[in-house]
């Protein structure tokens, strides 16, 4: 039998590349056979991390909406095309048995590709507020895997598998973790500490109100691991190194996540999906401060699903700099609340996910051939 050939396309960030990863990854490993052609768009991150993660892709020419500003949208129709037109191309040369979309930009012209050409597809939706093209062609997806409950009013209840986001493996096991993670990063062991993490390009909101609270958390004895992004890096270490008592790692990007997490008592973030997704996984306490401008708010939506169980408080970002540190040192000496917040968001994990869509989608992929 000739091994199965599926296409994964989608991107533009982290939140989408990384379970898209994983879904591969998940299948490799139960039909090591199976063949994989990503599918992302030219210049964006996915060009450099699926090869790093030992898998070919190839790019479309598509780019997102400009929200902000629709005159810079003249393009937008012709790129849309000319995606399309090589979205075709790619599935006529490279015949896949089934295509999955994880959002981003390539997802809608491959996935439309596909539907036009008769090639079963699914869907993975990491937020809790659908995207537009997701809803867009979830009329014709076989499956549209979600790692939210209540997503019916996007999606048709029929073809809805509430199975959460897949995350990276590494994270999943934290037991005994903490000592390694604290030598590793040159932390105090007894001493409470902060995970601060904003993404590859940094939150500024959360970096300035970090900045603006280091003596305040010095004071606290509150020791930090700041993940800063690029453009903040050396403006964050100059603030740190200032606070001669203060005990902070800064970093532009942290690799070794699971240890990072492994070292935190707190954890501040934006609410993107795989950053809510990793935090339930690994049971922390988390303050969230959504990115305000993200398409359709979708993540006050992921914050407000956790803060609607007590899985997580929610700062607004036009709160963060007068309160964000304030209520991080708060909830570090509640420890009490602490617990509890910590229990609720380990109860909303799926640390499974990553598997059991590679399952269904294998169990599709069967019932295809029939």
């Amino acid at each position: 039998m000739k091994p199965k050939r599926i296409i994964i396309s989608g991107g533009g960030t982290g939140g989408h590349i990384y379970p898209a990863i994983a879904i591969a990854s998940a299948i490799q490993e139960i039909v090591p056979r199976c063949e994989f052609l990503f599918v992302g768009a030219e210049g964006k991150m996915e060009m450099e991390k699926v090869p790093k993660a030992g898998f070919k892709i190839v790019g479309l020419p598509i780019v997102g909406i400009n929200r902000q500003h629709m005159m810079k949208n003249v393009l937008f129709p012709f790129k849309l095309f000319k995606s399309l037109t090589k979205a075709l191309a790619i599935l006529k040369e490279f015949k896949p048995d089934m295509a999955v979309g994880v959002g981003g930009y390539a997802s809608g012209p491959m996935l439309l590709a596909a539907w036009i050409k008769g090639i079963p597809y699914v869907i993975q939706e990491q937020n809790s507020f659908a995207g537009i093209t997701n809803k867009f062609l979830a009329s014709k997806a076989q499956r549209i895997f979600v790692a939210y409950p209540n997503m019916e009013k996007f999606f048709p209840k029929e073809k809805i598998q509430y199975l959460g986001n897949p995350v990276r493996k590494d994270l999943i096991d934290q037991a005994g973790k903490k000592e390694k993670a604290m030598v590793h990063f040159g932390l105090q062991p007894k001493k409470p500490c902060i995970l601060i993490i904003g993404g590859s390009q940094g939150a500024r909101t959360i970096n300035l109100a970090i900045q603006a609270g280091l003596e305040t958390l010095s004071n606290s004895q509150v020791q930090i691991i700041w993940q800063t992004g690029i453009p903040f890096e050396k403006e964050a270490q100059a603030s740190a190194q200032s606070q001669t008592d203060l005990h902070a790692y800064v970093s532009a990007f942290i690799y070794e996540m699971d240890l990072a997490y492994a070292a935190a008592d707190l954890v501040i973030s934006r609410a993107g999906a795989l950053s809510v997704s990793e935090i339930c996984l690994v049971g922390k306490a988390s303050i969230l401060v959504p990115l305000p401008s993200a398409a359709e708010d979708h993540q006050t939506q992921n914050a407000q699903s956790l803060v609607s169980e007590g899985a997580a408080i929610l700062v607004k970002d036009v709160e963060a700099k007068n309160s964000l540190v304030h209520e991080a040192i708060t909830c570090l000496q509640n420890k009490e609340l602490l617990a509890q917040i910590e229990k609720q968001s380990k109860s909303m994990a799926k640390p499974s996910a990553a598997h059991d869509i590679a399952t269904n989608i294998l169990a599709l992929l069967t019932l295809h051939e029939k």
